[in-house]
């Protein structure tokens, strides 16, 4: 029997790449975004790959267009199995330079999105006592960079709140599940629509992964939703770790690095889809890839082994020791010899 899956932001990067995972094992899914082209070009690929499309142009910081998207996925397929929130926008800016409504459109959409696809999903599994929601998290919620500072302020939002959420199903002993998916950073179409004030050409710090990987993280969370969290990407394993190691000393790290290391050598294309979608005309599809595919890893042996608990916690506890030796270090005044891996 088909399973029946919901993916908010499924017209590119992330959430194209998990529907086309989808789509070969034949999948009903309802595609989630606000642009036309991209849905449409997403709708397109998963039928010619196998599955059944339906698309559902929405903004998920409208909970009404949310809920109509969930209603017109039980009217089309019947139950909703799987819901993955993975919809957001940024702003690429120092936080003076953000204005209050773009602040509130971030925060809208990235936080209050999966508020939304979360409680749409639930109302809809808990009277049956069945359903999964995966959550498309990044450790930058919980490590914080520049220029971010609304994203990552979303992001530790929905970290918060999808803990309190997993409590109360676990108090209900619910076979309701919900699980988060933590990224590295990722070459996805984003960092050519987002909106920036940025001179140069906003870039994820490497290392940096293909969206496949990070769409093989969410199928898999999908599958085992047990499990609290999943970390994609040895770079998300060892940020997370620094900063609950050595926090300052990240700080001071990333006051020095992390503004050139966003940033390439090109100029800003212009495009923002902070208020509007730039995939809505005919033709403007941008697929799952970014333009960043020439410096980008297809594999990632970290994520394969996040898919074993007990190789996880081992790989874990090497990470753990890394980070141990680098606090040592820079309390014998060795800074300048450290550098945490990559940042998405």
């Amino acid at each position: 029997m088909a399973v029946n899956v919901v993916i908010t932001g499924a017209s590119a990067g992330i959430g194209r790449a998990t529907a086309r995972l989808y789509s070969r094992r034949g999948a009903n899914i309802v595609l989630v975004a606000r642009g036309h082209a991209g849905l449409r070009a997403a709708a397109d690929e998963v039928e010619a790959l196998g599955g059944r499309p339906l698309m559902q142009v929405a903004d998920t910081a409208e909970a009404q267009q949310v809920e109509a998207a969930a209603d017109a996925a039980q009217a089309a397929f019947g139950p909703i199995d799987v819901w993955i929130n993975c919809a957001f926008t940024s702003v690429f800016a120092p936080f003076d330079e953000i204005e209050a409504d773009e602040y509130q459109r971030v925060t809208d959409v990235t936080y209050h999105g999966f508020v939304h696809g979360t409680r749409a999903a639930l109302k809809r599994m808990l009277p049956r006592d069945q359903g999964t929601i995966v959550q498309v998290g990044s450790a930058l919620g919980e490590r914080s960079v520049p220029l971010q500072s609304a994203y990552c302020g979303a992001k530790h939002a929905i970290n918060g709140f999808t803990s309190a959420v997993r409590t109360e199903l676990l108090h209900r002993h619910s076979n309701v599940h919900i699980t988060i998916v933590q990224m590295p950073a990722v070459n996805t179409p984003q960092f050519s629509w987002v909106h920036s004030r940025l001179p140069r050409h906003p870039r994820p710090v490497p290392p940096i992964y293909q969206p496949e990987i990070a769409a093989r993280g969410v199928l898999h969370a999908a599958d085992h939703p047990h499990r609290k969290q999943y970390f994609i990407g040895v770079s998300t394993v060892a940020t997370i770790w620094a900063n609950r190691l050595a926090p300052a000393l990240l700080d001071r790290y990333l006051a020095r690095t992390g503004f050139d290391s966003q940033q390439s050598d090109g100029r800003p294309t212009g495009e923002s889809n902070l208020f509007e979608p730039v995939d809505r005309a005919p033709g403007s599809d941008y697929g799952a890839h970014g333009i960043f595919d020439d410096s980008s890893h297809a594999r990632s042996w970290q994520a394969v082994i996040a898919r074993h608990r007990v190789l996880s916690m081992a790989g874990a506890g090497l990470t753990l020791a890394a980070g141990a030796a680098a606090a040592a270090l820079s309390k014998r005044g060795c800074t300048s010899s450290i550098s945490p891996a990559g940042l998405p």
